[in-house]
């Protein structure tokens, strides 16, 4: 029972402490841009694609529900915007985090598992090389920038589909869509956004970086910290979006019509 108990404190304890450590070395060590180029061009290449094939179902399905519910309602010239005020506000950062945590944690957890079970990351202590300051850093920054540009893409794709099925495919009004969106949208909404995709893609890299320095017992040890970094990313982000919307609204409440 007592070790169990210790297990469980010292998981989120060492993940937090590893999240501190790596943003006080970002900002107080030399930047490792060549690794930052090299990581986030390879977490672009595995996202872009499964990011572009869910935006687009994503964007459509939620426009579908809000515009049906909306009708039902007699508010159809609110429709289109409140669909697309969903995909700014919750639905784009959420599908970029479930894309970073399955696709770029995954791939971080993996390569930093490979090292670790190779022994480089204790070549490279040995060396004087801190593993944090050269691997983990710039790949951290890398999945933070992938993010944010993913969030933007899927935000994209989010207005132009609630655009297309609210006008076209459902006849509603363009002119009525462009005026509720800005009287029910703001520019806060778009920040918010970006605040989530950013500290999502934030603790995604170090929850796949620290199962993956910590892995061990060989290829099926890789495996089993690559399914369990996802499944924490996947709880902490889901729990830190609940959080991050409660203080939005508390700070900055929805404007009244």
């Amino acid at each position: 029972m007592g070790f169990s108990a210790v297990s469980v404190v010292r998981g989120p304890g060492e993940i937090t402490a590893m999240v501190v450590q790596v943003t006080k070395i970002i900002f107080t060590r030399k930047f490792q841009l060549r690794e930052f180029i090299e990581q986030a061009w390879f977490i672009t290449s595995v996202t872009l694609m499964p990011t572009i094939l869910v935006s687009i179902p994503f964007g459509a399905v939620i426009s579908l529900q809000v515009g049906n519910l909306t009708g039902q309602l007699g508010a159809q010239s609110f429709a289109g915007a409140t669909a697309v005020l969903a995909v700014v506000r919750e639905a784009a950062p959420i599908a970029a985090a479930l894309i970073i945590a399955g696709a770029a944690g995954s791939a971080i957890c993996s390569d930093m598992g490979a090292r670790k079970i190779r022994e480089e990351i204790d070549a490279m202590e040995v060396l004087g090389i801190d593993p944090l300051e050269r691997l983990v850093a710039p790949r951290v920054c890398a999945t933070v920038f992938v993010a944010l540009m993913i969030n933007g893409l899927v935000i994209s794709a989010g207005i132009g589909g609630g655009y297309f099925f609210t006008v076209v495919i459902q006849g509603g009004s363009a002119g009525a869509f462009l005026s509720s969106f800005t009287a029910l949208a703001s520019l806060p909404d778009l920040w918010i956004a970006m605040v989530k995709a950013a500290v999502f893609g934030w603790l995604a890299a170090v929850v796949g970086a620290y199962k993956g320095l910590n892995a061990g017992g060989g290829p099926s040890g890789v495996g089993r910290a690559v399914n369990e970094s996802v499944i924490i990313a996947f709880m902490l982000l889901f729990f830190m979006n609940a959080i991050i919307t409660a203080i939005y609204f508390q700070i900055i409440p929805p404007p009244g019509l």
